[in-house]
């Protein structure tokens, strides 16, 4: 049974772009997906705070369909990867949560969080 996951990496701002896309595509070779993994490349930054000597990193976020056996061996590969300075791998947010309330819904919430105002006071 595949899932949806989203992975977000942040790579030695060092590298060249080219050897940026050549590691993903090495990476999510090990995923063994079948269908196309969306990359959202949002480039070179500032890290919030220094991470060993680096001060910047190249930011990637990708999102996949893989089986959750393939994973351990995905993150292995990332772990190894002296290139890769941080990354974090998640289930999609579409797949988990609530259901996106309908306008009634709302509209009865705001109604009720009106009427815990009105109590408070």
């Amino acid at each position: 049974m595949s899932r949806n996951y989203e992975a977000v990496y942040i790579f030695d701002a060092g590298l060249e772009d080219a050897a940026i896309t050549d590691r993903l595509s090495r990476h999510h070779g090990l995923l063994g997906s079948t269908q196309d993994i969306k990359l959202n490349h949002w480039g070179r930054r500032q890290l919030a705070y220094k991470i060993g000597r680096h001060e910047t990193g190249y930011y990637t976020i990708a999102q996949f369909n893989a089986d959750p056996k393939t994973l351990p061996e995905f993150e292995r590969a990332l772990k190894l990867d002296e290139g890769v300075i941080r990354y974090l791998i998640s289930l999609n947010e579409h797949e988990l949560g609530a259901q996106p309330m309908t306008e009634e819904q709302l509209a009865a919430r705001r109604a009720r969080d009106e009427d815990d105002d009105e109590d408070e006071e």
